[in-house]
This record gives C-alpha cells, sequence and structure tokens, in this order.
C-alpha cells in the first residue's frame, strides 16, 4: 500500500514538533548473546542472534514473514525462553527470572499489537486504566495518569466510549496508551499501522515518535516499505532465524 502524497506532507508539518528523532542513550536496554531458539515442534526460529539496542533508540525489524521477528520480540518480553544464549534486559537476565517476577520485569514493557487487543465492553478509560488496577494503583492517580495519557494520544474526548464505537486508529491509539500507562522503557510494536490506511498510519508514527523523543526505546516489526524508507530510523533485518543486516539509517530492503 503506497501513502498518499497529502498523507506524507502532513506527517512531515507534525514532525517538525519532534526535536530529537534519534536520541541514543549510552547505557545498554537489550543485549542478546548468541541468541537461539527451537520450537517444541522442531521449528528452528533464532540462529545465533547477536544484538545491542541502546535506551532511546528506535528500531525496525524487517524480513519475510516467518523469518523470526515476533520470537525476537517474545523473548525480549519473555513471553519466549531462548533454548541456548543469554537475553537481558533492563539489567535483568531473562531465562533467570522467576515466574513470579515476571510480571513484575514486564511493567517496564510496553506492547502494543496489529489487531489491538482491547477489551471490548470495557470504555477507552477502563481499557487503560485496568493496566494500573492491577498493581494497585489509587484510584487518584490512575485518573491522574490516564487522562494525562491519552490527552497524549489526542484521545481525551473519547474516554468513555467503548471500542466498537472507535476507528481503527482510534483503537490503536487506545492500546499506545495501554502501553505507555506505566512509563516503560521499552515500547514493543508489532506491526502498529498493519490494519490502518496511509493517514492513520502516520499520525500513528508520530504519536510513537513523540513516545520514543522522551526516551523511551522503540522497537517497530512492520512490512511498512514507506514508513522505513521515509521515516530513517534504525533497521535490522531477520531472515531465517539471523540478522542478515543492521544499520544506522537503513532502508526496507524487501519489495512488496
Amino acid at each position: 500500500m503506497l501513502f498518499g502524497e497529502i498523507s506524507f506532507d502532513w506527517f512531515i508539518y507534525k514532525s517538525q514538533k519532534v526535536q530529537s528523532l534519534d536520541k541514543i542513550g549510552g547505557y545498554f536496554m537489550i543485549e542478546m548473546q548468541d541468541v537461539h531458539m527451537t520450537y517444541p515442534n522442531g521449528v528452528s526460529a533464532l540462529n545465533g542472534i547477536n544484538v545491542t539496542i541502546n535506551q532511546g533508540e528506535f528500531v525496525y525489524l524487517v524480513g519475510p514473514s516467518g523469518a523470526g521477528k515476533s520470537t525476537f520480540t517474545k523473548i525480549i518480553f519473555r513471553e519466549e525462553v531462548p533454548t541456548k544464549g543469554k537475553v537481558v534486559v533492563n539489567d535483568k537476565e531473562t531465562s533467570a527470572l522467576k515466574w513470579k517476577d515476571v510480571p513484575y520485569f514486564r511493567r517496564n514493557i510496553g506492547v502494543v499489537y496489529q489487531d489491538f487487543r482491547l477489551l471490548p465492553k470495557m470504555t477507552v478509560y477502563e481499557n487503560i486504566a485496568f493496566a494500573l488496577e492491577v498493581i494497585e494503583e489509587t484510584p487518584k492517580n490512575i485518573r491522574k495518569r490516564v487522562m494525562a495519557v491519552l490527552e497524549q494520544v489526542g484521545l481525551k474526548n473519547k474516554a468513555r466510549f467503548i471500542p466498537d464505537e472507535l476507528s481503527g486508529g482510534e483503537q490503536q491509539r487506545v492500546a499506545i496508551a495501554r502501553a505507555i500507562i506505566n512509563h516503560p522503557g521499552v515500547l514493543i510494536a508489532d506491526e502498529p499501522t498493519g490494519n490502518l490506511d496511509p493517514e492513520t498510519s502516520w499520525e500513528i508514527m508520530h504519536i510513537l515518535e513523540e513516545i520514543n523523543a522522551k526516551g523511551t526505546t522503540i522497537i517497530m516489526a512492520t512490512h511498512s516499505k514507506e514508513i522505513v524508507n521515509t521515516v530513517k530510523k534504525r533497521v535490522i533485518a531477520i531472515e531465517d532465524g539471523v540478522i542478515v543486516r543492521d544499520e544506522r539509517r537503513g532502508e526496507y530492503g524487501y519489495e512488496i
């Protein structure tokens, strides 16, 4: 899908407000050393991954479907444990975490999915507040933080709506708000624009850049050639479970 000229101009205009698009911190946020992942059915998803992603980076994960991108991200937030190798996130070795500690570990990692994964019978406010209620935040702080994050994603006036009353782009903004409500150090976005129209995709990209400009590391798996080639960031290309390309300001590199 090609992005229209109007949408592109709109994005460039909005991006002028984001000052530090490639700000990189000075310490390790995520590190993988010789990481392998083989599933019980014998499928080998990762085959010797070595990579470091620093605090504040914005990284695109690209590559063919089935290349290992999803496994790469799942290992970061400890949905999967590698069969070999070492993964360190926020100074914690993920394979050494006890199950009871995993929920606490994940509080510093936000995840946004292509299909939004909102709770359908809850309002926008309730969907976001739920992430704070489970950690027993006070009602006063919940309201303050939820309204602040809704303002950040431009949905303060939609707090009482349910997901079915929102457009796809608005639902994705709710999903982003929910993912960042705990001020995570890392935000993983799995095809966040995959189900959206071109103009809405640029809006989502602008929100992600604003979040990144405040210091959050963003890892975005995408098949969008237009986004990757227009908004230059670090590009990590994975094929057959191996990193075949890691470029500071790379391009998509695949034909669609």
